[in-house]
C-alpha cells in the first residue's frame, strides 16, 4: 500500500503526542504539521475536516483520493492494523 500520510497537530497536546510516539516505533513516514506554526496548515484541516481539533491523520491515496482520520485511537488503530 502506498500512500502520503500527514499528521496535523499542535504543541501541547497529549493526544497528538501519543500518536507521534506510535509513529516513531513503527517507523512510518508521516509529514508532520503543526497547525500553531503555519496558518495554512490549519487552513488545509479546517478545509478537509470542517474543524481544527487535532490530531488528525490525513491519507492520500495513490489514486488521489484524501481520507481524514480524527481522534488519537482511531489514528493509532489504523497504524498498527496497516502499517506495522
Amino acid at each position: 500500500m502506498s500512500e502520503e500520510l500527514i499528521l496535523y497537530f499542535r504543541d501541547g497536546c497529549g493526544y497528538c503526542v501519543r500518536v507521534q510516539d506510535v509513529i516513531s516505533k513503527l517507523g512510518v513516514d508521516v509529514e508532520q504539521r503543526n497547525i500553531w506554526e503555519n496558518e495554512e496548515w490549519n487552513d488545509d484541516l479546517v478545509s478537509g475536516q470542517g474543524r481544527s481539533t487535532v490530531p488528525v491523520l490525513c491519507r492520500i491515496t495513490t489514486g488521489g483520493e484524501t481520507h481524514w482520520i480524527p481522534e488519537s485511537g482511531a489514528i493509532i488503530r489504523y497504524l498498527i492494523q496497516n502499517h506495522n
